[in-house]
């Protein structure tokens, strides 16, 4: 079973990871379960254990929080899901758990999925993380139509459970991320669902988290009210 919770308004950054730390020790001890967090924060960057200091573009225009998880710089803002996944990897990673780049790999479909509900093929790119939509209608200086990133993910394991997890693109101010290079990655812009001319909410997006789970992460997951 796993819960899904929705932390309405702004999340903010230290008290959020904070409550994260707290639950992925008392799943660890016994004491809770698995859960899926959908928040917002306000505008910040995060510095993965990655992060390169000259990608750190523009220092003074947002906080900054060092973070444990995997990768490089992020931006998490209004206007972009973030979901947090607190979940047993041996139980969801692989047919025989505890495939760890199995996991990963189910997150990316999950999102995949996701995003196919609205009509966006989202793909994956060897050697760059996340997500990635094409871009017919724009072209890079060799003429061929660009791609942007829709989906960051990141993830830390503690004892087999992971924590952090993914940020999907919903309609954040795209300027943004101008004072990061997003995951150290300088050759490709990011985008959003509402920036592909779709009017995606918050709630569609949830929505649709929630009825594609199951397809990536074997077991039986309630539908809870994410109003």
């Amino acid at each position: 079973m796993v819960d899904w919770i929705h932390i309405p308004g702004l999340a903010p950054y230290p008290e959020t990871l904070a409550a994260m730390e707290a639950h992925v020790a008392a799943m660890n001890e016994g004491r809770a379960g698995e859960a899926i967090w959908l928040l917002e924060h306000p505008p910040l960057y995060t510095a993965g254990t990655s992060a390169r200091p000259a990608d750190l573009v523009d220092p003074g225009r947002f906080p900054v929080y060092p973070v444990g998880r995997g990768g490089q710089y992020t931006y998490h803002g209004p206007g972009q899901r973030v979901i947090y996944c607190m979940l047993d990897v041996k139980a969801r990673g692989g047919p025989n758990g505890g495939d760890v780049r199995c996991f990963v790999r189910g997150l990316e479909r999950w999102v995949i999925d996701t995003l196919a509900e609205f009509n966006v093929k989202g793909e994956i790119r060897p050697g760059r993380v996340g997500v990635w939509v094409g871009r017919p209608d724009r072209s890079g200086p060799d003429g061929r139509p660009t791609e942007d990133k829709i989906a960051a993910i990141g993830i830390k394991l503690r004892r087999w459970v992971s924590f952090h997890g993914i940020a999907i693109n919903v309609e954040p101010d795209l300027s943004h991320f101008d004072g990061i290079v997003p995951c150290g990655i300088r050759d490709h812009g990011v985008t959003s669902l509402v920036d592909l001319g779709l009017p995606v909410t918050m709630a569609d997006l949830d929505a649709a988290l929630i009825a594609t789970f199951p397809r990536q992460f074997q077991g039986f997951c309630p539908v809870p009210d994410v109003a």
